[in-house]
């Protein structure tokens, strides 16, 4: 079982590399540039795989070679898919991007390394649902999250750092390196065979799938309003995620500065925190893990509100300080996270893990992705204080689901006993 969860986390990182660059080192590098908020609020569309991974999960849940290992045969020729991306980055010329010829090659490049990170998502997922058992899960979560959190901080912070020393493609080059490294375990990892569940082997099991979610979700009002919790809780996340970073390059951090001491620190306190709700989960309820987290990270994101105002009425604030509050707002989310992920799994059949997985995840990614869009021209309008104010106001309102989900899901139990 311990290879399990080094598996998962080799995955996972290879994973994070480009989620960690498009989320953590995009953004500094385009407002240092000048770009406005709006501008890179747009970038969110770089994301767009990750949301919409859904509409081809089922096709990686039904069609496997069998020999190699079900997912195991996706995941390679992706990982390998990724690597040939990233060499092809590292070739490109970041001198010239101002050139639109050669911004649109990147854009074209960052799309496609998305769309091959989300599928091979869908795949380790769907390896997890099935390979985990329900007294596992939490604990899979966990390195799920802490896998994830380390490809952001060499996705993420290692770059910014790396491009203040390094040139562009020693960097990327670097990356590839890493990607190929995170590929050994599944490489000599045996699947065990995989019994696919007769919805996945009917005719028209796509729009049968489709069908199913809905039904899924419709039916039973605990479902209903787990569908509801899945839809609220990452607004904040979408609304404040675009202004984070940028908020620090005009409060004048360097380059180096929030590489190494936001984004690293930050992830370093997020895998502390991954560690520390999976040992919560053995001794605390999910439900009251998940409703504590969450008002916690409502009181991070005050926080934020408050460095907005210092720097609104031109206060000048110890970099130490903004460390500290991104530190803890990354270990609350990290935490939080872990439990929400735990959740997700308990709600993803055997016979359709990657698919039921997917599903929940691309709920919370849609809306997430959707709102970063837009979020960068509403701050434009807003600006910073009053803006991310607002959003504190949002994230406790959107507590709200998750306590009339747990109110359903009692009186289930309830009937049961």
């Amino acid at each position: 079982m311990r290879n399990i969860y080094v598996l998962l986390f080799s995955l996972y990182w290879a994973q994070g590399l480009p989620v960690g660059f498009m989320t953590h080192a995009l953004p500094v590098i385009l407002r240092a540039q000048g770009v406005s908020l709006a501008h890179i609020g747009g970038f969110g569309l770089l994301m767009l795989p990750w949301s919409i991974k859904v509409f081809w999960a089922p096709w990686i849940d039904r069609i496997g070679h069998r020999r190699h290992g079900h997912y195991r045969s996706w995941i390679l020729p992706l990982q390998g898919m990724s690597i040939a991306i990233l060499i092809l980055l590292s070739f490109m010329p970041i001198q010239a991007l101002n050139q639109p010829l050669y911004l649109m090659a990147l854009f074209v490049a960052l799309l496609s390394m998305n769309m091959v990170g989300a599928t091979q998502d869908v795949a380790t997922d769907g390896l997890a649902v099935s390979l985990l058992k329900s007294e596992q899960q939490h604990w899979g979560n966990m390195f799920q999250v802490v896998g994830s959190r380390l490809g952001f901080i060499v996705g993420g912070g290692a770059i910014l750092w790396a491009l203040d020393w390094f040139d562009w493609q020693s960097t990327f080059l670097a990356l590839a390196f890493l990607v190929f490294l995170n590929s050994l375990p599944i490489l000599f990892y045996k699947e065990p065979v995989r019994q696919l569940g007769s919805s996945s082997t009917q005719k028209g099991f796509y729009w049968q799938s489709v069908r199913g979610y809905l039904t899924y979700f419709v039916t039973q009002p605990h479902m209903w309003w787990w569908l509801m919790v899945l839809l609220s809780f990452k607004i904040a996340d979408g609304l404040a995620g675009p202004l984070l970073k940028p908020l620090m390059v005009d409060m004048g951090l360097s380059y180096s500065q929030i590489g190494i001491y936001v984004t690293m620190l930050g992830a370093m306190a997020a895998l502390i925190g991954a560690g520390i709700a999976g040992y919560i989960l053995k001794y605390v309820g999910r439900f009251h893990a998940l409703w504590v987290f969450s008002a916690l990270k409502v009181l991070s994101l005050g926080a934020y509100a408050w460095l907005a105002w210092q720097y609104q009425s031109q206060v000048q604030v110890h970099p130490w300080v903004i460390y500290t509050i991104n530190a803890v707002e990354d270990m609350l989310a990290s935490m939080l996270l872990v439990v929400m992920l735990t959740l997700v799994m308990q709600y993803s059949r055997k016979s359709m893990a990657g698919t039921d997985f997917t599903f929940q995840v691309s709920v919370m990614g849609t809306v997430s992705g959707g709102l970063y869009i837009v979020s960068g021209m509403i701050a434009d309008q807003l600006g910073y204080a009053v803006y991310l104010s607002l959003i504190c106001g949002v994230a406790l309102f959107s507590m709200i689901p998750m306590f009339i989900w747990h109110k359903e899901s009692q009186k289930i139990a309830f009937k049961i006993k």
